[in-house]
């Protein structure tokens, strides 16, 4: 072999190495692009779930909803005057929506039995008849028995939102409807008692939410649905806030622990 076509092999050597290093060159360009894409991606649903949790879940967030659970985590704070909180039930009853004309121009007193003592409501079907009349129906058919009421926010809004026997995680009560009676301010002032919903304003059900100081909340969605107001355990639900969020945050399971036992709901004469 002359020193010609050694020079010439050598060459094409050289161009197949370097056509090997190009291309890899050209893959490893197209993963970090691919890898920049991913990640991208992944913080645009990491951004837009952190926003409907904040604004289509709960009140916390924007008092709606009926996201944040109960943990094991939440039981960790003894508060004077509360007995340990019951076992959450294992299922929900499904119910048939009500007539709201059962409501329609009448008050009631709704008491709210809990583990931590009583809390009274006086509700307003004459505001809210569809609401009314939901809640006095679920109270009558023992929908929230031993539920606990398993979101509290203390930071920019300050309520307690209850009424979900599965604690956050159930489906409801197998209806929904639609808001009434929301101020248009977005106003909510203490003893304030509004429905709970997602960021869907057909999605009322069964959770609901105590205010235990004056909290604005969004208009956007049509805002949440005031339908009573508590007249006597308001310091129940206070202490409960005073004592915190499981964990230290500022929205999520109460770190003492309140279940509803039972409510009971009469007509009030005028």
């Amino acid at each position: 072999m002359t020193k010609e076509q050694e020079r010439a092999r050598a060459r094409r050597r050289q161009q197949k190495l370097d056509a090997r290093e190009a291309q890899r060159a050209r893959e490893t360009a197209r993963n970090r692009q691919v890898a920049v894409v991913v990640v991208a991606v992944l913080v645009v649903v990491a951004l837009f779930v952190f926003l409907a949790s904040k604004v289509g879940g709960s009140p916390a967030a924007s008092p709606a909803a009926s996201s944040a659970p109960t943990t094991a985590a939440a039981a960790a704070k003894t508060v004077p005057g509360c007995s340990p909180a019951p076992p959450a039930p294992k299922s929900v009853t499904s119910m048939k929506l009500p007539d709201k004309a059962t409501a329609a121009g009448k008050t009631f007193e709704a008491v709210i039995t809990t583990n931590c003592g009583d809390i009274t409501l006086d509700l307003d079907g004459a505001k809210a008849p569809q609401t009314v009349a939901s809640f006095v129906a679920l109270a009558k058919g023992g929908y929230w028995a031993d539920s606990p009421c398993h979101r509290l926010t203390t930071s920019g809004i300050y309520v307690l939102q209850c009424g979900d026997p599965l604690g956050g995680t159930g489906p409801g009560p197998g209806y929904t409807f639609g808001i009434e009676n929301a101020p248009a301010d977005g106003a909510y002032p203490k003893g304030t008692i509004a429905m709970a919903r997602t960021s869907d304003p057909n999605s009322n059900g069964g959770q609901f939410f105590l205010v235990y100081k004056d909290t604005a909340l969004p208009t956007e969605g049509g805002g949440y649905s005031i339908f009573g107001t508590v007249t006597a355990g308001m310091d129940i639900v206070e202490k409960i806030a005073a004592a915190g969020v499981s964990g230290g945050a500022g929205d999520g399971a109460p770190a003492a622990p309140i279940s509803i036992l039972k409510v009971a709901v009469t007509e009030k004469k005028a």
